[in-house]
């Protein structure tokens, strides 16, 4: 039995080969653009997740203290961007805010008249605080401005990565 020359399916050969690559290419590239679409929209659902639960907190605030014309009746929280600071991921900044506003949430309720009879609560709390394990890193949040406008106590703070004492 005689074997075939394969010096006639050379051409084919390599125009399968190149087919072949070009096919394995065009998966990978399809594959990234598919994993970067689905990471967007994980981000967004993340950030509208975090903005809903917000806006429930805040709905259930202002009906609870709807009668009450001079207390403060919601919190709003925001992380302020220096020039040349970090920038934070969108997950871990809402769940700074989230902690933040849960730690400040005292405030909610008080007269705004007799907001200053709590000055060493209230400076305790605005202190350089680190809010340990935030999505796998520690962050010292400092509070940079606190206003109060139409029973709206808003608060601008900035957030630093720390870095993690070494265990052993």
């Amino acid at each position: 039995m005689r074997v075939p020359p394969f010096e006639r399916y050379v051409r084919g050969m390599q125009a399968f080969g190149v087919f072949l690559l070009g096919m394995i290419v065009g998966a990978v590239v399809l594959h990234s653009l598919f994993v970067a679409q689905f990471e967007a929209l994980y981000q967004t659902q993340n950030e509208l997740e975090a903005k809903l639960e917000e806006y429930d907190q805040e709905v259930k605030e202002l009906t609870k203290y709807k009668n009450q014309p001079t207390v403060i009746k919601s919190l709003q929280v925001r992380v302020s961007r220096e020039d040349g600071g970090t920038v934070l991921d969108k997950s871990a900044e809402a769940e700074l805010i989230k902690r933040v506003k849960a730690d400040l949430s005292t405030f909610i309720g008080r007269s705004i008249y007799e907001i200053d009879s709590d000055a060493k609560f209230a400076r305790r709390l605005l202190e350089r605080n680190v809010y340990v394990d935030v999505y796998g890193k520690d962050y010292a949040v400092e509070i940079q401005t606190v206003l109060l406008a139409e029973y709206k106590l808003q608060i601008w703070m900035t957030a630093k990565p720390v870095a993690k004492p070494p265990t052993s």
